[in-house]
This record gives C-alpha cells, structure tokens and sequence, in this order.
C-alpha cells in the first residue's frame, strides 16, 4: 500500500478473533441457555477501532500482532481490505492470535472473556519500530489489550510528534502514573471510570465528578459513558453532554469501540470536541444495530444520516461533517 504523506489515525493495539453466541438472555453462574444465533469474526479492540475509523474516512494504520496461525491471516487480510495499513502488524511465532468468547442478550448487553496471547508480546520495541507511522499521525489511538510499555511508549512517540493521543481505557486496570500527563483524551465506561477515579458513575453527575478527577490526573479532556443513559465529554472550558441515540439496537459489542474510532477519525479531521463527540456518538449507536463487532461498524454516509434525523444536528455542522480533511 503506498503510504500518504500523513496518516490521520494510527491504532496501537489488539486483534482477537471473536467467537459470539447471541441468545435470548446471559446465562447465570452454572447456568446453560441455548444461542440462536453463531458467528466468528475479526475483532480485537485495536483492529476494531482501526476499521471504524478507516470506514468512516480516515487514513489508518494499525500497530498490533497476532500469532502465526489462521485467524491471524484472516485478521491480517480483513485489515487490508478495510484499507487500513498493516506494515506495522507483527506475527509472533510463540502465542497464538488473541481471541474473545461473547455471549449477547437480544437487548444487546454483552458478557465477554478473552485470551490475549500475541497482544500480550507486542513491546516497546515493536512501537518503537513502528516509529515512522506514528510519527506522521495526526490522532493516536490506544487500549489496554497491550501492555502499558507498549501504551506509554505510543503516547511518548505521539506528543513528542505533536500528534494528539487518545486511550481507551479497556480492559480496565490502574494506569501508569506517567501516562495521565500525556493523554488528550481518555474515554473510560462506567466501569472502567470506578477503577481509575473510584467515582460511581450512574448519570451525568457522577460522570463529571469521575471526568474532573481524571482531568486532576493529568489528561487534558475526558468522556466518561454513563451507562445507558449516555456520555459526557469533557474539555478545557468546555462540557458537553451526549445522550445515547434511540436506536433498534440487537448488540452492543463494538459500539465503545465505534465511538474511540469515530472520535479518532473526527479529532483528525480537526473537529470541535463536541461536534467530534456527537459524530462518535452517533457511530456507536449505528454499531448496536448490526450483530458482530466488526461486521457492524458503520460507514459514514450512515453516521450523518443518524446525526441528522436523531440528535437534531444543523445542517449546515452535516454538511460540513461530509468532507473529510486531506491535508
């Protein structure tokens, strides 16, 4: 793939192949439900992120690995032919490629388990091989199904280039102190916002109490998801709350990452933080609609559509959301 004189969004992070059962409720403890339904896709929060992002415009390049096995060519393909930028995507000869085992209900609430393994050996040293595409980047996205060398190396990388840095804070654990400072952006759920700040977050309250004390950490913007009831996107001088979208959801995995990758490929494009915040709103949404975490990551044509009938957005802000930046 010839590469562009800049990417807008470089993904550092994880590729699982997932293995989803969808049925009319979640088992309980000891308990065996019949599924209705079966699939198995490409995913990994770091693969996923990367083909939202690509598919709603943005030049992307992923950096991540994966074992030397047939789900990792089949992730490894899926990415090509997303369009993203694979150069930076490792085979790892030892751990087999990552995998995920999820269950979904038909409200599209979701119980997940995985297995990290060549995540797991993604390093420093492969981020810092990957130097030449972060260093063209405008936006860089990372999560937690890597190591916190490989994450805080990609933030060091990323600010000492100027681009902006965005995390994912999935799946949650305490963060490096080191790595508060650098993040522009931290988009923790409700759960993963009580392991960093120890705030319950239920409404929008209690999200500004958690995204106020992430800020006193050292990041300059949060947007903290407040269950079902939405997100509140917080940034120096500046709030804005996102409530969820009505829409005829059926499963909700992939829609957090829909919303990282949507926010990624907006903030590149030099959007306002709550114009970016509403697009990636609307992206997540789309995502619950369709089962299957890659399968159903929206194309942008859909998001605008969304933005327009559902959150009331001017259509002279739709319009320009149409264009994408190509400088």
């Amino acid at each position: 793939m010839k590469k562009p004189a800049r990417w807008d969004v470089v993904v550092v992070g994880g590729a699982n192949f997932d293995y989803l059962a969808k049925g009319a409720r979640l088992p309980g403890p000891g308990q065996t439900l019949e599924a209705g339904q079966f699939e198995r896709s490409p995913g990994g929060k770091g693969a996923n992120q990367a083909v939202a992002a690509a598919r709603l415009g943005a030049r992307v390049a992923f950096v991540g690995r994966v074992g030397k096995d047939s789900r990792g060519d089949e992730i490894l393909e899926g990415l090509k032919a997303e369009g993203v930028n694979v150069d930076f995507l490792g085979r790892d000869g030892r751990e087999p490629t990552g995998v995920a085992l999820v269950m979904a209900d038909a409200r599209g609430r979701k119980q997940i388990m995985a297995l990290g393994g060549a995540n797991r050996r993604l390093t420093a040293r492969d981020v810092e091989d990957a130097r030449p595409a972060v260093e063209a980047a405008k936006v860089v996205l990372a999560q937690l199904e890597i190591d916190d060398e490989a994450v805080l190396g990609a933030a060091r990388l990323a600010k000492a280039a100027g681009a902006l840095f965005l995390l994912d804070p999935s799946p949650a654990r305490a963060l490096p102190e080191p790595l508060l400072p650098l993040l522009d952006l931290i988009r923790p759920n409700r759960e993963e916002a009580a392991v960093l700040t120890g705030a319950r977050v239920e409404d929008e309250g209690s999200a500004a109490e958690a995204a106020r004390r992430l800020m006193a950490m050292g990041a300059r913007a949060a947007c903290v998801q407040a269950g079902d009831k939405g997100d509140l996107l917080v940034w120096p001088g500046g709030r804005a709350w996102l409530p969820r979208l009505e829409v005829a959801s059926v499963d909700a995995t992939g829609a957090g990452d829909a919303f990282a990758g949507a926010m990624a490929a907006a903030l590149a494009e030099g959007r306002r933080w709550e114009e970016a915040g509403r697009f990636a709103s609307a992206a997540a949404a789309l995502k619950t609609t369709t089962v299957g975490a890659q399968a159903g990551l929206p194309r942008r044509s859909a998001v605008l559509r969304l933005l327009y009938q559902k959150a009331g957005l001017a259509a002279s802000n739709t319009a320009a959301l149409v264009g994408r930046a190509t400088s």
